[in-house]
């Protein structure tokens, strides 16, 4: 069963995504700090909002801060608030985002983009719950629920001497971890679903006339880097384009960067010529792609990157295995060929 707050468009029904909202229902209920990680277009900043309104701030004030925003000096300055005189252009007291969040909930986003100087006196505020303003020299105190966000791995970033491992600890009383799209297959086609009869609204269509079959595949297909922030994203602009309410959507608009014309710089330069220095064993070491361990078996290694260069080239052209063949430069009843040959025809012809 699908669980869908107008408040928030958290929508989802795969079982990863039902287990972060039962994680957020728990912790919301304790005014602990919270930590969510995850890829960028997850949904980090909804799940935060969510917390709060479900905790017993939800009253209270809100407030949030992209730290990867500011630099070190302004980003003290928005957190703790600064004295009349404490910099040039401080011409009166300031009042930061702590102070301002005073019995509610902070929330920071993009945490470890943070100077280790901020991190000091982040820790200080909840150890203490006191703080300075910058240039001053006496405490203040607040009460505030900290939510922090980030698409970094953090214990890495301490083992980097990048991140400071006290307040991590102080941070992680529980850490939510948010599953990309592309681990949540059952709630693609729902999303793209409740997105498309939105934008339907916007271009005031009539109703929304569906996904066709080879949409429905490529969408299922598609690793999403972007997450549900892309679809979202894909799903406007493709309808957009269609603006037709009669007929089912087919055709699935990802890279709208995608042209003939586009200007590729590396297409205008001439490459280098060969030297001998580049048949080096350093070179050829270089050259090899990362995504291949090494001992391997050649063949099979070679059968597996064939395949996926089909499947992208289906995917790129919308499943047309004319444009298909033109993407990898090959012909048509090569490219039938080929998919004979890796038994791909009942995808290819979806």
């Amino acid at each position: 069963m699908s669980r869908y707050n107008k408040k928030d468009n958290l929508i989802g029904q795969a079982g990863s995504f039902l287990e972060v909202l039962d994680h957020v229902s728990l912790i919301a209920a304790i005014s602990k700090p919270v930590l969510i990680i995850g890829e960028r277009g997850t949904g980090k900043e909804l799940i935060a909002e969510r917390i709060h309104f479900l905790s017993k701030r939800w009253e209270q004030v809100y407030i949030k801060l992209n730290c990867a925003t500011l630099n070190e000096n302004v980003l003290e300055s928005e957190l703790f608030g600064h004295e009349s005189g404490a910099f040039t252009g401080a011409g009166k007291r300031h009042e930061g985002r702590f102070e301002r969040a005073h019995q509610g909930t902070l929330f920071l986003d993009e945490l470890a983009n943070t100077s280790m100087l901020v991190q000091e006196k982040l820790l200080n505020v909840i150890e203490y719950g006191e703080f300075e303003r910058v240039g001053g020299s006496r405490p203040v105190k607040t009460d505030v629920r900290l939510i922090c966000a980030t698409n970094e791995d953090l214990p890495t970033l301490v083992e980097q001497g990048r991140f400071r491992a006290d307040l991590l600890d102080r941070l992680a009383f529980d850490v939510i971890t948010l599953p990309p799209l592309r681990e949540r297959q059952d709630d693609i086609l729902l999303l793209a679903e409740t997105f498309a009869i939105k934008m339907a609204r916007q271009l005031e269509l009539e109703y929304f006339g569906g996904f066709g079959a080879k949409a429905k595949q490529l969408l299922l297909d598609y690793d999403w880097p972007g997450n549900v922030r892309e679809l979202k994203n894909v799903i406007e602009r493709s309808l957009y384009r269609h603006n037709n309410a009669s007929l089912p959507l087919q055709k699935i608009i990802l890279d709208p960067f995608k042209s003939q014309f586009r200007p590729n710089a590396t297409k205008s330069r001439t490459p280098p010529p060969v030297t001998a220095s580049q048949t080096s064993n350093e070179s050829i070491t270089t050259a090899a792609p990362a995504n291949f361990v090494f001992p391997l078996d050649f063949k099979e290694a070679s059968t597996n990157h064939e395949i996926s260069l089909i499947k992208q080239a289906l995917i790129e052209g919308q499943y047309s295995q004319k444009k298909a063949a033109d993407l990898l430069s090959i012909t048509y009843h090569q490219l039938r060929g080929l998919l004979k040959k890796y038994q791909l025809l009942d995808v290819a012809d979806k």
